[in-house]
């Protein structure tokens, strides 16, 4: 007979007031925890997804309480490191959101021709879909010998897929479609070679490549950048969290570098939305006036 394990609603309908401050207690000590021992820092996440992806591996480990998730993690390395890619679960495609794509070939693209050199931070990559997507359209727009691609993320097993650019043949499809959606001017078959069930992404578009980990959470800034694009990351963080990143980003751009957000993301009700000025509000793209 299949255990029962209770549902988000059976949890709400049974617990009591004290279990919710109890539970609470237990979700900040497991993040400080990790961040006092491993240095990953969870502790301004948004709770309510957070909780819900920390019961999520508590059951997959046959844990009954949070307490007994923070023994396992803080003493098993194994443990904290399977936590650790559960709680960052990567959600991206090539070319994801074409109309994004196809404007930044349009408005942003003719302005990175007239730098001498290009600096792009991909902050989040997750396994690269999207950096190999702007590796892509810089190569198609003559600008890819002069610009350089930092792609960074606080998950070591997505950064080592990125790194690899190699990706399942069934979604090639779905990436066909987007990167004609995108303005794409070639066949995209171009660029990969298939073998089997997967497909490797050309080694030219990785030389201007550099992935490297960094933690939104708790690293500096390294670079100052021409572009920066961070989409659908800071929807997981909260106020002053998400504050804190903006405050990275406004660090590490040049002045007049363009900031690229995700769909469900904004620049208002920030400590910096005055830091900007909108170059396509539909597809979240500012530029730094100061």
């Amino acid at each position: 007979m299949t255990p029962w394990e209770p549902t988000e609603a059976d949890e709400q309908s049974v617990r009591m007031p004290q279990d919710e401050e109890r539970e609470l207690i237990e979700i900040e000590l497991l993040l400080e925890g990790m961040h006092r021992l491993y240095g990953y820092d969870f502790r301004n996440y948004a709770l309510p997804s957070l909780r819900r992806r920390i019961w999520h591996y508590a059951h997959s480990e046959g844990l009954k309480t949070i307490s007994g998730l923070q023994e396992k993690v803080l003493h098993e390395r194994s443990a904290f490191e399977r936590f650790v890619q559960n709680l960052s679960i990567p959600v991206t495609e090539m070319f994801r959101d074409p109309a994004l794509f196809k404007t930044f070939r349009e408005k942003i693209i003719p302005v990175l021709r007239t730098y001498p050199y290009i600096r792009i931070w991909h902050a989040g990559c997750s396994t690269g879909e999207e950096v190999y997507s702007m590796a892509i359209m810089l190569h198609e727009e003559g600008l890819y010998d002069k610009a350089r691609i930092y792609a960074t993320d606080m998950n070591d097993r997505s950064l080592q897929q990125a790194k690899e650019g190699v990706y399942g043949i069934e979604k090639m499809k779905l990436y066909t479609t987007n990167y004609l959606e995108a303005g794409g001017t070639r066949a995209f078959s171009e660029y990969y070679t298939a073998k089997y069930n997967s497909v490797m992404f050309h080694p030219y578009l990785r030389k201007n490549i550099i992935f490297a980990e960094h933690n939104l959470a708790t690293d500096r800034s390294f670079n100052e950048f021409n572009v920066i694009f961070c989409r659908n990351v800071m929807i997981y963080f909260n106020d002053e969290l998400r504050n804190h990143v903006h405050g990275l980003f406004h660090e590490s751009l040049s002045h007049f570098g363009i900031l690229v957000l995700g769909s469900k993301e904004s620049i208002h009700f920030t400590e910096f939305s005055d830091a900007y000025e909108p170059l396509d509000r539909t597809e979240k793209i500012y530029r730094k006036i100061k």
